[in-house]
This record gives structure tokens, sequence and C-alpha cells, in this order.
């Protein structure tokens, strides 16, 4: 009997021989793959995409020449911004509305006064060129950008390309005051030269000087794969990016596109898409034992009381919702008069800036800002007459497919300024969930939304230290 076993035993060890290493190379696999997974950075899709008029041409390539370009005006253009503001219309103030109704009325008096007599276009066309202007081409519309380098370099130090993209109501203008700072750190008492820039502001397409999207859809995705493509262009491999309010989601899609390219990313504001059960529980728990759900006591300062903070969100937010919607009809009026154009604007530049500026009659707005400054920038918009397309970023991003990127978080170095003023605070705490590389976040002592433009020391200041940390690594 037991050798009649002997055939079957030797039949059974010959299976085993066979499937024991088999199952082991099955499960090692899928262990393997789990590892790998868990390590698997989720990007973007960078895609491609048309918005020139009609369809792409199905033959030649596009002219991915780098243009010279220089910002003009002509009398004629002047003299019919001088007769349209002579010709507008007010509505007397309510008393004591201060700007709690809008833009005070008394006070746009007085600005259109010097826009029409003392503000000098001409003058301000000057220091706009000041910088190198250029043009180029990028899936069928023309993009716009400054380009500026360093004068200097320290020897043996390396130039860190930067590229700085705005919002809105703002334009690349906001950084002309910061983008010496970055250039020449060490001649503006920043640093020893360890960290020196060149910069690369372009202008959001539909805003300024870069032509405005023909086709529909034109979202802060399509215009992360055209910075990339322009810093491409521009022979950069891998670069820093820094921005706020629509820059700030430009530059996140950039970073969560193609992290590779790059090297840090640098943000004064915040879009957090995640909510839920855990981030409620944050919130009520926050106001009384901060330290248990992660916040710091000037976390809890800026956040609470909690309502309060909501409802002045919402109070500031009445534009988002006309632009995500009907963009065009309230953007017809505002292009046709400058006047409406200007209180439109500037109205931002007050209680975003500083919400107690909501309480004074001249909106606080030459308190940290010239109307020369303020002007100038309003200008951009009038004379490209880009303000309708500026608008229609808010329909194309918010009614589509709001929080498509909420998904993809964020593995690229990550510096944030959290300025005390601004529209909403976000804590670090809340941050990490989209964020997974914070490498600086830094209580700004001043400051609102408009950082570069109003705060350009401490903003530089701040930028300078997150890539020194970067580089460090």
């Amino acid at each position: 009997q037991t050798i009649l076993c002997l055939p079957r035993s030797l039949e059974y060890s010959q299976k085993n021989a066979v499937l024991v290493p088999v199952a082991t190379l099955g499960v090692g696999g899928m262990l393997l793959y789990w590892l790998r997974s868990r390590h698997k950075i989720d990007t973007i899709e960078m895609g491609d995409g048309w918005w020139g008029s009609g369809e792409r041409p199905l033959k030649g390539k596009e002219d991915e020449s780098i243009r010279p370009f220089k910002i003009e005006t002509s009398d004629k253009e002047i003299e019919d911004l001088h007769h349209r503001l002579e010709q507008a219309r007010y509505t007397p103030p309510l008393e004591g509305a201060a700007f709690h109704y809008g833009f005070n009325s008394s006070y746009l008096r007085k600005v259109v006064a010097y826009w029409r007599n003392q503000f000098d276009w001409r003058k301000q066309v000057e220091v706009l060129n000041k910088y190198p202007h250029f043009q180029t081409t990028i899936e069928g519309i023309n993009i716009h950008f400054i380009h500026v380098k360093p004068s200097y370099v320290p020897h043996g130090r390396a130039v860190q390309p930067l590229l700085m993209v705005h919002g809105w109501p703002g334009s690349f203008y906001e950084f002309y005051k910061i983008i010496p700072l970055l250039t020449e750190p060490g001649g503006h008492g920043l640093n020893e030269g360890d960290v020196v820039f060149e910069i690369i502001c372009p202008s959001i397409p539909g805003y300024g000087f870069s032509e405005a999207p023909h086709q529909k859809g034109f979202d802060t995705i399509a215009t992360a794969r055209i910075f990339h493509k322009l810093m491409n262009r521009l022979g950069f491999k891998e670069y820093y990016l820094q921005g706020g309010d629509w820059g700030s989601r430009i530059t996140t899609n950039m970073a969560q596109m193609l992290p590779q390219s790059v090297k840090g990313l640098h943000l004064n504001l915040i879009f957090i898409q995640k909510q839920g059960l855990g981030r409620m529980i944050s919130v009520m728990l926050g106001a009384y034992v901060p330290w248990l759900v992660g916040l710091t006591r000037e976390d809890a300062r800026r956040v609470y009381p909690f309502i309060q903070n909501v409802y002045e969100l919402l109070r500031e937010s009445g534009y988002l919702h006309i632009q995500a919607t009907k963009p065009d009809t309230a953007g017809c009026g505002l292009n046709d008069s400058p006047v409406g154009l200007a209180a439109y604007i500037l109205e931002k530049f007050s209680t975003w800036t500083d919400r107690s500026f909501l309480h004074k009659d001249n909106g606080g707005l030459e308190s940290k800002y010239s109307l020369d400054e303020l002007l100038t920038n309003v200008m951009i918009y009038w004379v490209t007459s880009s303000i309708v397309s500026s608008m229609r970023f808010y329909k194309e991003n918010l009614s589509n497919h709001p929080g498509a990127d909420a998904r993809v978080g964020v593995y690229v170095p990550t510096g944030i300024a959290a300025f005390p003023q601004e529209l909403a605070h976000t804590p670090r705490t809340w941050a990490k969930d989209t964020f997974k590389n914070i490498i600086t976040y830094s209580y700004m002592p001043r400051g609102g939304h408009f950082a570069a433009f109003e705060e350009p020391k401490l903003l530089a200041q701040d930028i300078i230290h997150f890539v020194r940390k970067v580089e460090q690594l």
C-alpha cells in the first residue's frame, strides 16, 4: 500500500513545486503594484486646445515666433475717453452710505475729474513699456507677456525663472513694483544676491493685451496648459510659479499638470474645494479647542467668528454670481462706459484691500495706492475692450465642471503667504488636504488681496525665503 501511494505523493509534490512559486509571484506582484500605486502621483491630463476663430487649420504648423510688442496710444483714443468722461451721469449717494452700497458716487466724481484733467495716459504708457513686452501665438490666440531678466547676476549664482500670474480685476501691471525686488534683490536690501530671478508675467487670455478666446470652455486648465507651452517656448524646462486670485488657480493647475516642470509653487491665495464632515467638525471644534483640530491661535483669530466671515465673503462675491452666469449682459455696459468700468473695478481695490475701507467715503483707495496706479490698471481693460472676456472666465470655470481638479493633489514644494485682509483665510492644516508638500507657510503681518500691488516688499521677501528653502532641499 505504501508502494502504491508513492506515485500519488510524488504527483502532489510536483504540482506544489509549480503552484507555490506561481502563487508567490502573484501575491508579490500584487504587493509591488499596491506599493507603486501608493506612490503614483495623479496629474491633470494636459491635452490640447484650439481657441482661435473658426475651425483649427488641418495643415500648417503654428507660428511659434516670439514677437516684440509695444503698448501704444493715439490722440483719437484719448479724445474718445475724455468725451465719455465728460458725458458721465451720476446718482447722488445716500447720506452716510460711504462704500456700503458700492462705489460712492461723490468720490467717483473726484476720481473722474482727476482722470479727465490730470491723469496722463501717454506717460503711463511709457511706464508700462519700461519692461520688455512680447507676444506669441499659442493654440490659435496671441499671448502677451513681459519678460524681465536681471541686469546683474553674482558670480556662481543661478537665475531662477519665475512665472507670475495675475487675477481679476488685476493685470500684469500688478507686478511692476515687485519685479525689481526679485530681479535685483541685493540692490533693494532683500538678500546678498543668493537668489535671483528672471520674471515672466503673462496676461491671461481675454485680459489686457492677450487675445480673448473665440471658443467656449476656456478655463484655468486650458490657461495652465498654454502657460506651460509658453515657458517651454522660452526655453525653460523647470521653473517656479507664483499667483494669487485666478493666478493661484492657474499655477496650481500647472503644478498638477506637469509637476516635473515645476520647481516650486508660491501662492498668496488658496483655493480649497474639498469639503465634508471632517471640515465641518474642524470648524465647530476650532472655535473652542483650536489645538485639537490643528488650528493655531492666529488661525482661530482669522477664521472666527465664522458666520461673520461667511457673511462678509457673500457680501463681496455678488459680482462672482453675475459673471459666472451672464457675464455679457453686465459687461456690455462696462465696456461702453469708462466711468462704470472704473467704479466696478476700483470698488474691488477698496474692500479687497481692507474690509474696514467699507466705512470710508473714499473707500480708502488712496491710502494704499495712487490714482495713477489704479487708473492705469483700469485703462488696460478700457483700451483693450477686455472687461467682457475677462468676466467670461468666471462662467467658464464655475458653470461647466467646477472642482474637476479638486481630486488631484499638489506634490511640488509649496509656499503659502497668508495675508490678514485676504477674502478668506485657509489654515495650514486645511491647505494640507490639497498641498501635500508645504515648505513654508507665513502669516503675513499686513496686506490684502492684491499682495504684489499693495505690499511688494513683504511678498518678495516671502518668495525669496521660500525659494531659498527649496534650493536647499
